[in-house]
């Protein structure tokens, strides 16, 4: 009798048992290529099945979000944290990072600076197969704890063939209590600290623009579309940067400022000042092409196209498949060419 209570008692538990194993062996949905994980401390880790391209550092007690590492196809950063010989005064070169040095007469670029791009929440996060990506909301504030500027900032991660990748960083600034006046400063909007190995000066690395300008004497505060900042990342392999100011940027094509310490960076208003009035908003968006080798002149205007395909999002419009663009970006050189070869100085 007491065996028969116990099956009686014990059908309901197995026949649930049952159905979850059911449930649980129906076919999983596919898992995206590329995802952004959110991680301890504010961070958001960009992943491409599995493997880190980026992070994205957004920590309250920061003076404004960065991105770092920035992983190239060999898998090492090609940017750092600080100038490798000046650290203190240059602790505001967070790998790549979005600020600038006179808002209003509020200095947001240095880390001693009056200003502080301050986190707000994310809005949401993106996984897909074709891109990742995440939508933040920022202040700009001052000391006194006042909003300047709302930014929206929306980052966006693509695939490309043979572990190369598109960062696009593309945001919209609003003005939150009166006119903002953007002043005239060739630092900022966005900048990009290399790694040490890649450098002119400590690398012998190189750096040219879209108009065959090369290194810090001819590329120093000229306009262009592009300027790329390549050099040896391993005693065998090169890899590189290339920032695109957008087409429909303002100010395009940018005037770039570069050092041949490892510093480039695309000034919005080295010109002269720009004013963000109040119900008007101001939109920037810049590309990041993380890439293997040193490209030609000819594959960089090329790929000059695919960044004009980028626009303002809305939240239910899908992504472009940029597989389609991948024959832009065919590595013209073998990875295992170092920068003293021949064939180095000859792509310059």
């Amino acid at each position: 009798m007491l065996q028969k209570q116990l099956l009686v008692c014990l059908l309901p538990i197995l026949s649930m048992a049952t159905q979850g194993i059911v449930r649980a062996s129906s076919t999983p949905k596919a898992v995206p290529e590329m995802q952004v994980i959110p991680m301890p401390y504010d961070r958001a880790s960009f992943q491409r099945d599995g493997l880190e391209l980026a992070r994205y550092h957004f920590g309250s007690e920061l003076p404004r979000p960065f991105l770092y590492p920035i992983i190239g196809p060999s898998g090492r950063s090609l940017t750092r944290m600080g100038h490798p010989h000046d650290p203190e005064s240059h602790s505001h070169h967070n790998s790549v990072w979005i600020s600038h040095h006179d808002t209003n007469g509020v200095n947001f670029w240095g880390d001693r600076g009056d200003g502080k791009i301050r986190h707000k929440r994310i809005v949401e996060y993106i996984d897909t197969d074709a891109h990742a990506s995440l939508i933040a909301e920022n202040e700009w504030i001052k000391e006194d704890d006042t909003a300047l500027l709302l930014e929206t900032r929306r980052i966006r991660v693509i695939p490309l063939p043979d572990a190369e990748w598109l960062l696009i960083m593309d945001m919209t600034f609003k003005a939150a209590n009166g006119s903002v006046i953007l002043g005239k400063t060739p630092f900022g909007m966005i900048g990009v600290r290399m790694a040490k190995t890649i450098g002119v000066h400590d690398g012998g690395g190189t750096i040219r623009n879209s108009e065959g300008a090369v290194n810090e004497k001819e590329v120093l505060w000229k306009q262009a579309k592009w300027v790329d900042y390549s050099g040896a990342i391993t005693n065998d392999t090169m890899e590189g940067i290339a920032l695109f100011d957008h087409p429909k940027n303002p100010n395009f094509p940018s005037t770039f400022h570069v050092r041949n310490d490892g510093w480039m960076g695309a000034s919005l208003t080295f010109s002269g000042p720009r004013e963000i009035r109040p119900n008007e908003s101001l939109h920037l968006c810049y590309g990041l092409y993380i890439h293997s080798g040193l490209k030609s002149q000819r594959k960089f205007r090329r790929s000059g196209k695919l960044l004009r395909k980028f626009r303002p999002m809305k939240k239910s419009e899908i992504i472009l498949d940029f597989s389609q663009f991948s024959h832009l970006f065919i590595p013209i050189m073998a990875a295992n060419v170092g920068p003293k070869n021949p064939r180095w100085q000859a792509a310059k």
